[in-house]
């Protein structure tokens, strides 16, 4: 449903990936620093650790939080120097602290798979069930695309505590939805298990079949992906 859902956000004095021009000299200002995460395992967790390694940054630290709402806190009192989570990480950085967005989704990993829809195996054969959960998701994808500012009031009704203009700002920094699993999207999360096996989250290596049922999907979604289209402007 969504993609490039990690994002960066860092303090007003440190410069953005923009304003570096390259990722070495972005981490640079980082050195002998923490990039606060939630939780070891979390996606966010696991891309900066991929970032770091890649990079050859020894010289960065990790550091996990239990929620990823300490975040803000902790890079406002200086426990960390940039920090990894949600769009609306980013949304609350700008909006109630003193921090910007540093390192934009489509830099940080590209592709990535913000969440997925997982089912146990034997309900695979309730078809009928799932396919028409699976047509609602895309119509509910569409309906982001489409109708942000509609969608923005609703999750804003609906959770009670951030209104409208808040959730259209965080639709607008990772503006990525649809419900299609292009082959794009498969091998970054691919990508992505790897990963997790090298830095010891998982005992084994998984291989495509064990993580993707395709034809389910296949069916309802039977267009080119809509990831790259983005979302229109409200």
């Amino acid at each position: 449903g969504h993609i490039e859902g990690t994002v960066m956000i860092a303090g007003r004095t440190t410069r953005t990936l923009g304003e570096c021009g390259s990722m070495q000299e972005f981490l640079s200002q980082l050195s002998g620093k923490a990039i606060g995460t939630p939780p070891k395992g979390s996606i966010h967790d696991v891309i900066v650790n991929d970032l770091l390694k890649e990079n050859k940054r020894m010289d960065i630290t990790v550091r996990n939080y239990p929620w990823a709402d300490f975040l803000p806190d902790a890079l406002l009192n200086g426990e960390i120097a940039a920090a990894a989570g949600t769009p609306a990480l980013a949304t609350t950085a700008r909006r109630y602290g003193n921090a910007r967005l540093a390192v934009p989704p489509d830099q940080l990993w590209p592709f990535n798979p913000s969440y997925g829809i997982v089912v146990m195996r034997e309900m695979l054969n309730k078809r009928d069930l799932l396919t028409r959960f699976l047509t609602a998701h895309e119509a509910a994808c569409e309906w982001i695309r489409h109708d942000p500012a509609t969608c923005a009031r609703i999750v804003a009704e609906t959770t009670g505590m951030v209104d409208a203009a808040f959730v259209l700002d965080t639709y607008r920094i990772s503006p990525k939805y649809c419900a299609a699993l292009p082959p794009e999207y498969i091998a970054s999360t691919m990508k992505f298990a790897r990963t997790l096996h090298a830095l010891g989250y998982i005992s084994r290596p998984v291989s495509e079949d064990e993580c993707f049922e395709k034809s389910l999907i296949g069916s309802v979604h039977q267009r080119s992906h809509h990831y790259a289209a983005g979302i229109a402007d409200s």
